[in-house]
Order: structure tokens, then C-alpha cells, then sequence
């Protein structure tokens, strides 16, 4: 069995650090209750292994009727991780003109409102309720998201070289990215609330998006051009 090992590591890592439905769904459990983040975690993970026997029973498939249809495959798989990264750049500097246009309109317009407390939970759920809360919230998020299915479908097969069992291979990627996603989902439920925080400032929020918006264009136009 080959496969581009560091080539998907790094996609991998890009896809897990950009916040998006599964991030705010474990944010938010965390916030709640660790036990409660950390069965989010769980939930959504089992989701990704959802997507993941769907796409190594159908690429296997597709691969064995169609080799084309497979290098169709990925080529769409690579020219998707360019519309990933255009879009956090372009909303990137969307959001950095708006922030602007909000700092012209406070220096011309005072306030007379006080900013609003925070909501919090209305109830105290019991602990195996909060856990089961917590897992079906992540497991729903992300067995119903789209680009999930999307990256297991056409982004995964690009570092499977195919040479053996694709089923394998194919195995063998998704498993780990499930494993990489439970440590990650576990050490950001024990900083939930500061990295909450640190990524809600404008001028931080800005750099996280162009960086990881050009991580994807990189490595979705190298994914094209590799022979």
C-alpha cells in the first residue's frame, strides 16, 4: 500500500484548523460542558466514518470501470481546495473593508447603548443526556455537511496512489483522519473558551483566513500539476 502520506497530512491539518460546522458545534458543547464537547467530538468523527465507507465501497468502483472518470475525480478534488482558499481570501478582505467601514462609522457616531451580557444555558442537562445531546449534535453536523462527503469523495483519493487495494488505501486515510480528528477535537475542547476568544478579534480573524486561504490554493494547485 503508497500513499502521499505528507501531502495528506497537510490537507488534513489545513481542514481541521479552519473553523467550520463541526468547530462551532464542538465550541459550543465545550462551552456548555467539557463532557459535552468531547461527545460532539466523538459524534462527529463517527459522521466522517459515514462518509468514509461510502467512498471507499463507490471510488472503488468508479476506479475499476473508469480510470478517466477517476482522474476526473480528482482533478475536481483539487480545483474544490482552490475554491476553498479563494473564498476564505476573498472573505477575508470582504470582512477587513467592513471592519473599516465599522471604525469610520464609530468615530462619526457615538455610542449610547452598552454592550449586552452573555446568554447562557437556560437549564443544567444530567450527564448521560448531555453526552447523548452533545454526540447526536456532532454526529448530525457532519454526517449532513455536504463537504464532508465532498472530501471523502473526490479530496481523500488524490493522496491514494491506487497501486494496491484503493479500498485499502482508502481505509487506511480515512481512519487516520478520524484519529487525527478526535486528538484535535480533544485539545480544543480543553482551550474551547480562550481560543473562542482569540479568533473572534477582527485583525486575528483576518490573518487566520488569508493564511489557511492560501495553504488551500497552494496545495490545490500542486495536487493539479503533480504527473
Amino acid at each position: 500500500m503508497q500513499v502521499d502520506l505528507l501531502g495528506f497530512l497537510g490537507v488534513v491539518l489545513v481542514a481541521y484548523v479552519v473553523p467550520g460546522p463541526d468547530f462551532l458545534v464542538v465550541v459550543r458543547s465545550a462551552t456548555e460542558h467539557p463532557s459535552k464537547g468531547r461527545a460532539a467530538g466523538l459524534g462527529a468523527q463517527t459522521g466522517l466514518c459515514v462518509h468514509m465507507l461510502a467512498a471507499a465501497v463507490g471510488l472503488s468502483m468508479v476506479a475499476a470501470r473508469s480510470p478517466v472518470v477517476f482522474d476526473v475525480i480528482k482533478l475536481l478534488g483539487a480545483a474544490y481546495l482552490v475554491y476553498l482558499g479563494v473564498r476564505a481570501v476573498l472573505a477575508a478582505r470582504r470582512a477587513a473593508r467592513e471592519h473599516r467601514t465599522h471604525r469610520e462609522a464609530a468615530a462619526d457616531t457615538p455610542l449610547t447603548a452598552g454592550p449586552a451580557g452573555p446568554a447562557g444555558p437556560t437549564g443544567e442537562e444530567p450527564g448521560r443526556g448531555r453526552w447523548r445531546s452533545g454526540f447526536s449534535q456532532g454526529f448530525l453536523t457532519n454526517v449532513l455537511n455536504p463537504k464532508a462527503a465532498l472530501f471523502f469523495l473526490s479530496i481523500l483519493p488524490q493522496f491514494a496512489h491506487g497501486t494496491g487495494s484503493l479500498t485499502r488505501e482508502i481505509f487506511f486515510l480515512g481512519a487516520l483522519d478520524v484519529l487525527i480528528g478526535v486528538g484535535y477535537w480533544f485539545g480544543l475542547v480543553a482551550v474551547a473558551a480562550r481560543l473562542q476568544a482569540f479568533l473572534a478579534r477582527p485583525k486575528v480573524r483576518h490573518r487566520w483566513e488569508l493564511t489557511t486561504g492560501w495553504l488551500f490554493i497552494a496545495i490545490g494547485v500542486g495536487v493539479a500539476t503533480a504527473a
